[in-house]
Formats: C-alpha cells, sequence, structure tokens
C-alpha cells in the first residue's frame, strides 16, 4: 500500500474524486464496467465485505491513524495480502480535500471501487419471492432510502429501471448505509424498461406486480389477493409523478396505504418501507 500527501489537486489519478461526474464514472472503463465512489467508513466496509476491493483512496489526515488500519486489516483476512499491492491512499486536510471534491468528506473518507456486471434480469429473477421494483425514481437519496428498507424488511432483491439511479452512486450507496452491498439488486437494459416491457416479463417469470398508486381501483396494502401472492413485485414510481398510466394497467393490482387527516400520499421512500413490512 503506497499512501501520499496531497501537494497538487491536479494530478491525474485525483480526477475520480473531484472532476469526474457520476456518470463518467459509470462509463470509466468502457466497453468494461465502470468505477463507483464509497463514502464513509461504513460503507467502505460493506463494500470489502460484499467482494469488492478499492484501488484508490482519499481520507482526511487527522482520521488516517483511525480509519485506514481496520479498512486495511479487513482487506487482508477477506481478500488476502495481495489485496493491498496496488492500493494507493491520498491523504489531505480538510480544506485541502474539500477544495478537490467540493463537499466536506462524510467521516472523512471516499474509496474508488471497480464495479461488478450486473445480472441479467432473468437470472436475477429466478430464485425470489418479493421484488422491489423501482421505475424511474431519479434522486439518489430516495434510491439509498428505499434500498435500505427494502434490505431491512427482508425484501429477496431490488429490480431498478435503465432510467433510475444507480444504487452504487456515491450519495445513493450512503444513505443506504452500505446495504447496497447487502442486498441483491440489478438494473434492467433499456429495452427491458421501455413502456410495458420490464411488468411484461416479470409476468413472463411467474410474478404478480403491484403498482402503489392512488386510483379508482387500488386496494389495500393489506388485501389478502396481494399479501397471498407466491411471487410478487412490488413496483414504485418517480417523485412527483408516480408511476405512468401505461404501467399501472400492465400491473395485476394497484395498491395504496390507507391514511388519515386528507393526506393523500408519502414520499416515495417511506411510503416503500410501510408496503415492504406489509407485504414481506
Amino acid at each position: 500500500m503506497e499512501t501520499i500527501k496531497i501537494s497538487d489537486l491536479n494530478t491525474e489519478e485525483l480526477s475520480i474524486f473531484g472532476e469526474t461526474s457520476e456518470i463518467q464514472l459509470y462509463r470509466y472503463y468502457e466497453p468494461e464496467p465502470g468505477i463507483f465512489i464509497a463514502e464513509s467508513p461504513n460503507v467502505v466496509m460493506r463494500a470489502i465485505e460484499a467482494g469488492h476491493v478499492p484501488f484508490r483512496m482519499l481520507v482526511e489526515d487527522k482520521l488516517y491513524d483511525k480509519e485506514i488500519p481496520p479498512i486495511v486489516s479487513a482487506l487482508e483476512k477477506l481478500h488476502g495480502l495481495e489485496s493491498t499491492e496496488n492500493l494507493t491512499v491520498y491523504v489531505g486536510d480538510h480544506e485541502t480535500l474539500k477544495d478537490l471534491t467540493g463537499y466536506a468528506l462524510v467521516k472523512g473518507i471516499w474509496c474508488a471501487f471497480r464495479r461488478s456486471p450486473v445480472m441479467d434480469l432473468r437470472k436475477f429473477c429466478e430464485d425470489k419471492r418479493r421484488l422491489a421494483v423501482l421505475f424511474d425514481v431519479v434522486n439518489p437519496t430516495n434510491v439509498g432510502a428505499i434500498v435500505r428498507s427494502a434490505a431491512a424488511m427482508g425484501v429477496d432483491g431490488v429490480v431498478l429501471t435503465h432510467g433510475s439511479v444507480n444504487p452504487l452512486y456515491r450519495r445513493a450507496s450512503r444513505v443506504s448505509m452500505g446495504t447496497v452491498f447487502q442486498i441483491p439488486w440489478t438494473m434492467a437494459t433499456k429495452d427491458e424498461s421501455e413502456g410495458v416491457n420490464l411488468i411484461k416479463l416479470l409476468h413472463e417469470y411467474g410474478f404478480e406486480t403491484a403498482a402503489m398508486a392512488l386510483t379508482d381501483k387500488s386496494v389495500g396494502i393489506n388485501d389478502t389477493r396481494v399479501k397471498n401472492a407466491e411471487k410478487l413485485a412490488i413496483v414504485l414510481g418517480t417523485e412527483g409523478d408516480g408511476l405512468p398510466k401505461e404501467v399501472i394497467e400492465a400491473c395485476t393490482h394497484t395498491i395504496k396505504i390507507p391514511m388519515y387527516h386528507g393526506v393523500d400520499s408519502l414520499n416515495v421512500a417511506a411510503a416503500s418501507a410501510v408496503a415492504f413490512w406489509e407485504l414481506v
């Protein structure tokens, strides 16, 4: 492992922490999977425990002695001594790292990992009974919170449309508290995500689908016809607009959370937690 004190913010190796966008990180090694940045020691450790090996780290100098040894120890224990051979750790003070990244680093650490290929949708669905389906959910905070709720409530896996935020985006993985590395997930292709194709595919793979939406035909999430489905995919829509009408109509069920005091909806992340608890 090599440790380098930052002296030049324009060093090429530091560009992934500063000027490189999330989309650029995702496409960094095309046609191979790109890279992702994990933020905070907790998320970094979850990534390592899930099988990912970091190749570059950024750490605040005053936190180096506290945060780096446990990470190195976990790496060597889980992935062997060779896992740290190509690891470079860049160190700087709080203001230097803020100037580089544009952010105050959460708990003083960012870590770069290479992505793994996402699983084919059909194969992903084979051994699962309860799925969360995120249909064009574009807010990283909501994606992270939904994944965290899915993991906590026992959902078997999460499927995201091509238009959704990737769960490994830095903010999404941080908000999830690292649970993006604890629950299986995959992203549908652009073609699979088009129109109602994803809903049709889920039906083909043996799932009933339940769209969370307010319509005249919506039933409560405690409806036994929904709860007793052998295989169920709970479909959640984007912030504000919700699910497209054609997607709702293509689903087996349309479900809602019974509410009081004239409230008609919850934030999609809050709604997901309630629905997962009831339906899983």
